[in-house]
């Protein structure tokens, strides 16, 4: 018995835990990974390895996961060829929708609507050959010219296919 007197309870007292210690050691942590925190460098070019072209008669004749290896224009369809071309810089070059030069991305949409409003020559669908320097936001911007254009029969063109241009 002399121990249990001896000892004190201290059920009514509860523990402190000193949060100024706590914070200011958090602050000096947050401190120094800010001042040793080094990005990576911005990527600026992303190099592309595109797909061939899988015509839209053949797409479903592959069983999943299956990869077809053909570069050939898909037979039956009417298709008609982008070709854009880069300069050093990976910025577009030239151009040239089947045998017609084109410098500029206006004249690209201007050339693009005069094929498509000509119900003679439809087309089913556009690959576009790119070359292997051009930068993916200069693609884009061609990218973004063929999907305005507006097919004969009034739906918007939607059938894209990309290869790479033989160097």
């Amino acid at each position: 018995m002399s121990r249990r007197r001896g000892r004190r309870h201290r059920s009514g007292e509860e523990v402190e835990l000193n949060l100024a210690a706590m914070l200011d050691m958090a602050f000096q942590l947050l401190a120094f990974f800010i001042l040793t925190y080094r990005p990576g460098p911005v990527e600026g070019q992303i190099n592309l390895r595109l797909p061939p072209p899988v015509g839209i008669t053949t797409a479903g004749t592959a069983k999943p996961g299956e990869t077809l290896s053909t570069t050939e224009v898909p037979k039956g369809l009417n298709t008609l060829v982008v070709s854009v071309f880069a300069n050093e810089a990976g910025r577009i070059a030239s151009m040239g929708v089947g045998e017609n030069r084109i410098n500029t991305l206006p004249g690209l949409d201007t050339k693009l609507q005069q094929v498509f409003t000509d119900k003679a020559t439809p087309f089913d669908q556009v690959i576009i050959q790119v070359g292997g320097r051009l930068r993916y936001d200069e693609l884009m911007k061609v990218v973004e010219v063929c999907t305005r254009q507006t097919l004969p029969d009034g739906e918007k063109l939607a059938k894209l296919s990309f290869v790479e241009a033989p160097d």
